[in-house]
Order: structure tokens, then C-alpha cells, then sequence
């Protein structure tokens, strides 16, 4: 994995406020407060200094929180030029930005890459258009459309942010989304839980019984649903739920949060592929499972949530699990049967 280098721009350049947005209570930054130039390169030769070892392509300057297509043009050169002299000594290797779908275009693509700028990641939130209205989001479906093909024509890592939980979705909506997703191949994609943060629009509905944020049991439902469409379609899912902090949880008000969402929805998906393999096993044979080093945590489940389950179904002496450091993550193999003992 690269060294990503992360540069804040709470906000900016997004000309609407969305139902769901608080940026300045999340990433820690008061409102108003502006990036400067030597603010980004302070920040990579921080970082920098603390990788000695880290450069060229294994290092990438990211740009998140704003829609950065969406500041003026002179505003993104401005950080943009900030990063150039790290890109023309070989210490950072590209830029990746977040903007929003209809501030993507032919000129806006062509700008990006003649700045060093590899990877664009998109907030789609959603691709119903009923959806997004009702989030105050301010574009449409078919500008996602027209930004993806922009950006995949040119060669650009497209990415895909996509929201579970929003303002008159519902599971259905969620499942045609992930699908015309699929369908417009992304590189990768992030999928966030809708919290109710202070300040929002999103918390003024709750408090007038017009909304209510999904729980944590049905948002890890839902995301591990989505997580295993995307990976049957070979695109990869990077992140899920919201990075925790303490800014974040101090402006909480309701909604499915977990520090932990992502690794919630990996033992889940786990469990399930733990039943499936073991659902013909008979009971004079013990099933050997295979699964990497890294995931036994997630095999077990979160207080070993997924160990109880097993017991629950009768299944606790049914297998014999095997770690191997040389399997991919998050994958179980189903092995040779072993002979029970008496």
C-alpha cells in the first residue's frame, strides 16, 4: 500500500450543504479555516521525514474533505503547485482528490493530469435520483455517469463514495445502486454509514420524527451485501464507515457508529462463508478450514460474536481451523475432511 498523505479541505468548494454533512465537526477543522500552500508542503515533508524510506509511486499526496473541482481554478493550482516540487524531485509519485460527479469534465480531467493528479474518487452517495434529491446533494444520476466516462477514457483510478442509510432509501434502492455501480467499473469504492451529526440537516429531521439512521445491525448487513457484489465483480471495496476520532464522536447524535464498522461487516461476511461451508458436513467428519493469519480475529467475530454463533447452530465441533500466512485476506478454503474422534 502507498503512503498516502492526507491534506484537509473541509468543505471547500462544494456549493451545497448536504443533509448529512458536518466536514468541520469530522475532520477537526474550524469553518472558515483555509489550506495555504506552505500549509501542504509542511504537511508532506512532515510526513516525508517520518518515511525517510518512502517515494516515488509507493507515496501519494490526497486531497479530501471538499470537492476540489469545484474551487476556482486558481485555488486549485495554488495546492496543486504546492505538490510539484515533491513530484519533480521523485519523493511523492501522484496526487489523488474527492469532488463531486458534475464538477467533472473533459477540461476539468485534462487540468488534473497535466498537475500530477492519478486518482479521482467521486462522491456518488447514491445513483437514485429521489435519493439524492432528498439529501440536498444538488446533482443527479447521469452526472456520475458522464464523470466516470470522462475520467475511465483518460486512464484515471476512478474511485466511488457511496452512503448507506440516506434520506428515502431503501434496501432496494441501495442494491440498484451497488449494481449500476458494478456496471460503470470503478477502481475502488468506499461505503459510509449516514450518522446524524450536530449541526446537520440530517439531525433537524430526526428531532422532528421525519428520519430515522439505520441500526448498526441492518447498516452491517447492508454494507457486507454490498462488499461481497463488489468483490464477485473483482472491484475493491478500501474502506468502510467513517474514519473514528474524537471530533467525530464528541458530534454524534445517532446513527449506526462503530469504531470498528469495517472489521463488524468483514465477520459477518466470514460467518457466512463459515456456514455455507460447513452446512453439508456430517457429523462423522470434521470440515479443515483454511483462512489467512491476519483474519482470525475476524473469524472469531468481535467478542467472539461469530465463535457463539457457531455453537448456537450446532456447528462448534464440526471444523478444524487451519491459518495460513500465504492466503489472501478475508478468503476462507474449504480443505479435506478429518475423521471425528470418538
Amino acid at each position: 500500500m502507498p503512503l498516502i498523505i492526507p491534506v484537509f479541505i473541509p468543505h471547500q468548494g462544494c456549493p451545497h450543504t448536504c443533509i448529512f454533512c458536518n466536514q468541520h465537526r469530522i475532520s477537526g477543522q474550524a469553518a472558515g479555516a483555509s489550506v495555504t500552500a506552505a500549509d501542504v508542503r509542511h504537511t508532506i515533508t512532515l510526513w516525508l521525514n517520518r518515511a525517510p524510506g518512502r517515494k516515488g509511486d509507493d507515496v501519494q499526496v490526497a486531497f479530501y474533505g471538499g470537492s476540489f473541482t469545484g474551487l476556482p481554478l486558481s485555488r486549485q493550482q495554488e495546492l496543486l503547485q504546492a505538490v510539484k516540487p515533491f513530484l519533480g524531485n521523485g519523493r511523492v509519485g501522484s496526487i489523488r482528490l474527492s469532488t463531486r460527479p458534475d464538477y467533472i469534465d473533459g477540461a476539468a480531467v485534462a487540468f488534473l493530469q497535466a498537475h500530477g493528479v492519478a486518482t479521482v474518487e467521486l462522491g456518488v452517495q447514491s445513483l437514485d435520483d429521489r435519493v439524492l434529491e432528498a439529501s440536498c446533494r444538488g446533482h443527479k444520476a447521469a452526472h456520475t455517469y458522464d464523470a466516470a466516462k470522462h475520467l475511465r477514457s483518460q486512464g484515471m483510478e476512478t474511485g466511488f463514495q457511496l452512503m448507506l442509510g440516506l434520506p428515502e432509501q431503501s434496501t432496494r434502492s441501495l442494491m440498484q445502486t451497488v449494481k449500476e455501480a458494478v456496471a460503470l467499473q470503478p477502481d475502488f469504492v468506499r461505503i459510509y454509514p449516514v450518522l446524524v451529526l450536530q449541526g446537520s440537516g440530517l439531525n433537524s429531521l430526526r428531532e422532528q420524527g421525519m428520519f430515522q439512521p439505520l441500526t448498526l445491525e441492518k447498516a452491517v448487513a447492508q454494507a457486507a451485501w454490498a462488499k461481497k457484489f463488489f468483490a464477485a465483480h473483482d472491484i475493491r471495496v478500501v474502506r468502510m464507515g467513517l474514519q473514528p476520532g474524537r471530533e467525530l464522536e464528541e458530534s454524534l447524535i445517532a446513527g449506526p457508529y462503530h469504531p470498528a464498522f469495517g472489521e463488524l461487516v468483514s465477520s459477518r461476511i466470514m460467518l457466512q462463508q463459515t456456514r455455507k461451508a460447513l452446512q453439508c458436513s456430517g457429523s462423522s467428519t470434521r470440515q479443515a478450514l483454511s483462512i489467512s493469519t491476519s483474519d482470525v480475529s475476524i473469524f472469531r467475530g468481535m467478542k467472539s460474536s461469530n465463535i457463539r454463533r457457531l455453537k448456537e447452530l450446532g456447528l462448534e465441533g464440526r471444523y478444524v481451523l487451519i491459518t495460513d500466512r500465504e492466503q489472501p485476506r478475508f478468503t476462507l478454503r474449504k480443505l479435506s475432511t478429518v475423521p471425528m474422534k470418538n
